[in-house]
């Protein structure tokens, strides 16, 4: 609790929300449905059935960890069954540990459109199930896709320090 009290940790929960507010709004602009219209926290929250690119929550958590985004698929408002949830969270406080700012979620914006586009060219071809999502994922010109992303992701990513380590 002593730690929460000083300006540094209090500069960091804004940065968190600013943060935040930018992946939204970005996110937004791009024609994705943010449950809340919007976020006053740490966590966006995407109804992807809502949005341009009309992927299950978990083919959407699954192309996002395959390009190293961490996410956790979620229900949404109408959604049947938690089983099959139509939506994604995403959480700014380890980014903003990391030292992003609302410029860098800006680009963030932009890897997650990449992935979940790709996510809906390969749905495209496998078709709704996940399973015949997850055997095309598989295939080497989906692989090679998905590697591309990822490498450019990981390339912006290692200018910023993890906790602990300097940065390269």
């Amino acid at each position: 609790m002593k730690h929460a009290k000083t300006a540094e940790f209090k500069w960091y929960q804004k940065q968190v929300v600013i943060n935040a507010k930018t992946l939204a709004k970005g996110l937004m602009d791009l024609g994705y449905k943010v449950v809340t219209g919007g976020t006053d926290c740490h966590i966006v929250h995407v109804d992807l059935k809502k949005s341009p690119v009309k992927l299950s929550g978990a083919k959407a958590e699954l192309i996002l960890e395959r390009v190293h985004i961490s996410c956790n698929k979620n229900t949404v408002p109408g959604d049947k069954s938690a089983l099959n949830p139509s939506g994604v969270r995403f959480g700014t406080p380890a980014l903003t540990t990391r030292g992003f700012g609302t410029e860098e979620m800006d680009n963030v914006v932009s890897y997650i459109n990449s992935a979940l586009l790709l996510a809906s060219e390969i749905q495209e071809a496998s078709g709704p199930k996940l399973v015949d999502f997850k055997a095309a994922l598989g295939k080497p010109e989906w692989q090679a896709k998905v590697l591309t992303i990822r490498n450019s992701i990981n390339n912006f990513a290692v200018k910023f320090r993890l906790p602990g380590q300097e940065v390269l």
